[in-house]
């Protein structure tokens, strides 16, 4: 009894060499198919591993939700569906923030607003410690601002601008230093008075104009008063210098094309005449 025969196997592709492969149409069409799908897999992953940093970012890579760093400027390539990049930007940001209601140390109302000019120095830090370190931000300021203000006085926020802007930007950089974040400068734009505070105001400045005019014109009439007393001592020693003031008080009223001239008569000659009246 014979064993019956195995029917042979048919070869494989991958057994088969270059010259015997399948060249009909459907395998034409397979191929076509794999090597579209193969492309579009590419091109569809493409932005999913490869990035570009610019120069004035940083990407801050995780890897399997781990901190990997910040990377950057240039090209970088990750791991799809590994790594993930997160970009911040290091240019400094001007944030301007909006109006407030303060109440000052001497309870003047007022409405100020400012403008705070910061930049990220540690990505890592505002991508990891903050959730939006931009609007963060801006809340501390919102908050500061109202918080030193209401303890100056309203003569100290007109006359030491300066020096409020300096507080500012130094509690707010401490506030944000822990999210990589660096407040380079603080500006209190404009100051809003009630209207009858601006009227009070205008009133002190025009008494205030009129006390140093009086002051002024004092200060003249006591400097006038000085000399005309030095001229005096100086006329009593030489009585002829009254002659001189006479006759130069003449030549300059008839320079000025006068027609009437008038001659002071001294008050000892009119005592003379009284005296003969008298007698």
């Amino acid at each position: 009894m014979t064993a019956a025969s195995t029917p042979p196997t048919p070869p494989r592709p991958s057994d088969l060499p270059p010259e015997e492969y399948p060249t009909g149409v459907p395998a034409r069409v397979a191929r076509v198919l794999l090597l579209g799908l193969g492309g579009f897999s590419l091109i569809f992953l493409f932005p999913f591993f490869i990035r570009v940093v610019a120069e004035y970012e940083r990407g801050v890579i995780f890897r399997l939700g781990r901190l990997v760093g910040a990377k950057g400027p240039g090209l970088f390539i990750l791991l799809p569906f590994v790594d993930r990049m997160v970009k911040v930007d290091l240019r400094t940001i001007t944030l301007e923030v909006p109006a407030q209601e303060v109440i000052t140390r001497d309870n003047v109302t007022l409405r100020v607003n400012a403008v705070i000019y910061f930049r990220v120095v540690e990505p890592n830090s505002a991508v990891v410690n903050i959730f939006d370190y931009v609007r963060a931000t801006s809340q501390i300021a919102q908050t500061t601002l109202r918080s030193v203000l209401g303890q100056s006085e309203l003569d100290e926020l007109l006359g030491q601008r300066e020096q409020i802007n300096q507080r500012l930007q130094v509690i707010i950089d401490e506030q944000t230093e822990p999210w990589g974040v660096k407040v380079t400068a603080v500006e209190v734009k404009d100051v809003e008075l009630p209207a009858t505070m601006q009227r009070s105001m205008s009133r002190q400045a025009e008494a205030e104009r009129e006390r140093r005019a009086k002051v002024i014109a004092a200060d003249g009439e006591f400097q006038a008063s000085e000399r005309l007393k030095e001229a005096a001592m100086v006329m009593a020693a030489e009585p002829i210098t009254l002659q001189l003031r006479y006759l130069q008080t003449l030549s300059e009223i008839a320079s000025e094309n006068n027609s009437t001239i008038v001659f002071p008569i001294p008050v000892d000659m009119m005592q003379m005449f009284m005296k003969n009246d008298d007698e």
